[in-house]
């Protein structure tokens, strides 16, 4: 393989959880819920698929073992937000520690080892490169689905403007719910491609801060999703380039901060510049 075609390949598999997890980041912050807890989202999604795969020894079971986890994280968030009005960022962050410090619990007590599972049964090349296709087919459908369909106006709507929404007969709070869960079933799927399609096992630390990149690749990218995962594929780019650039000898820790400093970078850029939906973050009160 020729070296840009590595390079494309490799930013490629660099990206796909990035998009994942952005468009989950877009699904929530459209709907007004700002899901801090992508990090968490594609911890428990890694983990659990790994988890699964190694009891049944089937790795689509732990596909949708990892999807349905991320879901029920994002569950968990949309609840907490929507019916209990707890703080938005309190409960990303106690979410994203639970998640990564339970996935650590969870290796000594099903695998019988810290650190790192042993290797799983895994989706191998061909899974991997559908999940690569998955990711930019989703970010098109929810294109669509937002711009396109009475329930992505709805979404959107709760966005801006959530008393609009239950001024014309609607409960923004269950369409806040259901966004938040789609969004961390995407997320989920983030982690499942890092331990059962780029890999075939589950570490500490395997999201390695991608949850917090997808976010700032969801503010690059405007709040929409050819944006954000235009976005993502940027820093998946700058990933991958510390591979190539690591064979003509530039330190492995300059290059590796490379991704992180991209995104610092251009979040100090478009500060101020860039507006959210108007109603991000924001607890709808009846």
């Amino acid at each position: 393989m020729s070296e840009p075609a590595e390079f494309l390949a490799l930013a490629l598999v660099k990206a796909a959880p990035l998009i994942f997890a952005a468009l989950a980041g877009v699904l929530c912050e459209r709907a007004g819920i700002l899901n801090i807890a992508l990090e968490g989202q594609l911890a428990a999604g890694a983990f659990v698929a790994v988890a699964a795969a190694a009891a049944t020894g089937n790795a689509l079971a732990g596909l949708a073992a990892g999807v349905l986890a991320g879901a029920v994280l994002g569950g968990v968030l949309g609840f907490a937000a929507t019916r209990f009005g707890v703080d938005q960022i309190v409960a990303g962050t106690g979410l994203n520690l639970l998640a990564i410090g339970g996935a650590a619990f969870g290796l000594v007590v099903i695998f019988g080892q810290p650190g790192a599972s042993p290797s799983v049964a895994s989706l191998g090349a061909p899974g991997a490169h559908l999940l690569i296709a998955t990711a930019l087919a989703c970010a098109f459908a929810l294109h669509l689905v937002l711009y396109h369909t009475p329930w992505g106006l709805r979404v959107r709507a709760c966005g801006e403007n959530p008393r609009a929404v239950a001024s014309a007969g609607l409960d923004p709070k269950s369409i806040r719910l259901l966004a938040t869960t789609v969004g961390g079933a995407l997320a989920g799927l983030g982690g499942v491609y890092l331990s059962l399609g780029e890999l075939n096992l589950y570490s500490d630390g395997m999201s390695a801060g991608r949850g917090f990149i997808a976010l700032a690749a969801v503010i690059f990218g405007r709040w929409t999703p050819l944006g954000a995962t235009g976005a993502a594929l940027a820093f998946g780019a700058l990933s991958a380039l510390q591979f190539i650039l690591q064979r003509s000898g530039v330190p492995s820790e300059l290059m590796q901060a490379l991704p992180y400093l991209a995104a610092l970078a251009a979040l100090a850029g478009i500060a101020g510049r860039a507006r959210a939906p108007r109603a991000d973050g924001v607890p709808y009160v009846e």
